[in-house]
């Protein structure tokens, strides 16, 4: 029997089938760090790269930018839910975190006004919709039943965020965010902890709203493609006047005559 003749081409082909082999690998190499973030804290390459923008503090992403507008919407309702808490608030351990929450809000809405007019940011004047909604759920709650709306709607509040100002930390390449990020988990931290030395968290319903709930995907900001714009007027964040109290040792729980 003759041997067959060789198939004219097939060395080519064979060699061009390793180039293609060889090429697609390099670029799986390339493209995986990118594509990997997509599992991490909720972190999407698109929040990464996304209409990131230069600034002489060093890039400015898409999602640098949402929280930069989350801080500024955070003070805008949780100081007045704090100056409710200071009025309305039938503990010491409640008007304690009332206080905490007014303090805070005061100083990280000047650091934040400062950032987004060095980087060309506007920032809102009033709260979203659902912080809205918050405001008067704590305005219509009275006595106990205040403190307890108080103490969880917060602490679900600054859980949340809480995520968001870790991924920001984790991940920001500009110098001002990233020192923004640190005063924000400082002050979200002090939050936390005196909310939850009311001794009114609900950690079994805290949990199941947590798991139930994601975080919501980076906004767009209007100053995506001007980083140095004027930013416009932003009314700063005043504490009305309100009565002062001393800061108590936090109670580890309600009064008994509170418990359901």
């Amino acid at each position: 029997m003759r041997p067959r003749p060789p198939v004219k081409g097939r060395g080519i082909f064979s060699g061009t089938g390793v180039i293609i082999v060889g090429l697609t690998a390099t670029l799986a190499a390339l493209i995986f760090p990118v594509w990997s973030y997509a599992d991490r804290s909720g972190t999407t390459a698109n929040a990464l790269s996304d209409q990131t923008v230069a600034t002489r503090y060093g890039p400015l992403s898409a999602l640098d930018k949402d929280f930069v507008t989350r801080v500024r919407l955070a003070g805008l309702w949780e100081l007045p839910a704090g100056q409710q808490a200071e009025e309305k608030g039938t503990t010491a351990a409640v008007r304690t975190a009332g206080r905490h929450l007014i303090d805070g809000h005061t100083f990280l809405d000047e650091r934040v006004r400062d950032v987004a007019a060095r980087l060309g940011l506007p920032l809102p004047n009033q709260p979203n919709a659902q912080q809205q909604q918050w405001l008067v759920t704590l305005n219509a709650a009275q006595g106990v039943d205040f403190d307890r709306k108080f103490a969880n709607i917060l602490r679900l509040a600054h859980g949340k965020v809480f995520t968001v100002v870790a991924q920001v930390r984790a991940t920001t390449q500009n110098s001002l965010v990233r020192a923004l990020a640190d005063d924000a988990n400082t002050t979200v931290l002090d939050h936390i902890k005196v909310l939850e030395a009311t001794g009114y968290v609900d950690f079994a319903a805290l949990a199941r709203d947590m798991a139930a709930s994601s975080t919501p995907a980076p906004t767009t900001s209007p100053a995506a493609s001007a980083p140095f714009a004027d930013p416009g007027q932003v009314v700063p964040l005043t504490p009305s006047v309100s009565p002062t109290y001393s800061l108590p040792p936090p109670a580890s729980s309600p009064p008994p005559s509170t418990q359901p």
